[in-house]
């Protein structure tokens, strides 16, 4: 279905290609995580830094905050305590692994169906997010997805277990 407004559907291309479509500028933020072992997810570069588990935690959270703003009647709750950052792992198991992946899946999901509905007159509207418009609070959590993509590619070649060509 092509959406009447060119801003929303410029949006939801945008959040594919970053998050799990094939993009011009290498892996997506789903593709970064792709044969990622919960060992490696879980490996930190120094003590007190993020590791791959981490940021796909993060990741889930920030797009759930923008389903906050985007849905008219709010988003549920995150499932985790806290906010932002979450230590992880818990338990270092492929279960919760898997299922913290699946959390990003999950609001990555929600995301893309609150933008499909989203009126266009609300893409111009405050988002209580500072100066930022709801458009340019969707746009940037595109950004957010490229960025910390480039993030895990950088972890995977600093453990050195992983190859770039494993994904």
């Amino acid at each position: 279905m092509q959406h009447p407004d060119p801003r929303t559907a410029l949006l939801l291309r945008q959040l594919a290609l970053a998050f799990d479509r094939r993009s011009w500028h290498g892996p997506n933020l789903l593709g970064s995580l792709r044969g990622v072992s919960p060992d490696a997810a879980a490996w930190r570069p120094q003590p007190q830094r993020h590791n791959i588990w981490e940021i796909a935690v993060h990741c889930a959270y920030w797009k759930y905050r923008v389903c906050r703003l985007v849905a008219p009647e709010g988003a549920a709750s995150f499932t985790l305590k806290g906010s932002d950052w979450f230590v992880r792992p818990e338990t270092s198991t492929k279960e919760a692994w898997v299922e913290d992946v699946m959390l990003l899946r999950s609001w990555h999901d929600q995301l893309l169906q609150h933008v499909r509905v989203l009126e266009s007159d609300r893409l111009d509207e405050p988002s209580g997010r500072g100066e930022f418009t709801i458009f340019e609070v969707v746009s940037g959590i595109v950004a957010h997805d490229a960025y910390h993509a480039g993030q895990v590619r950088l972890l995977r070649r600093m453990r050195g277990s992983e190859s770039e060509s494993e994904s």
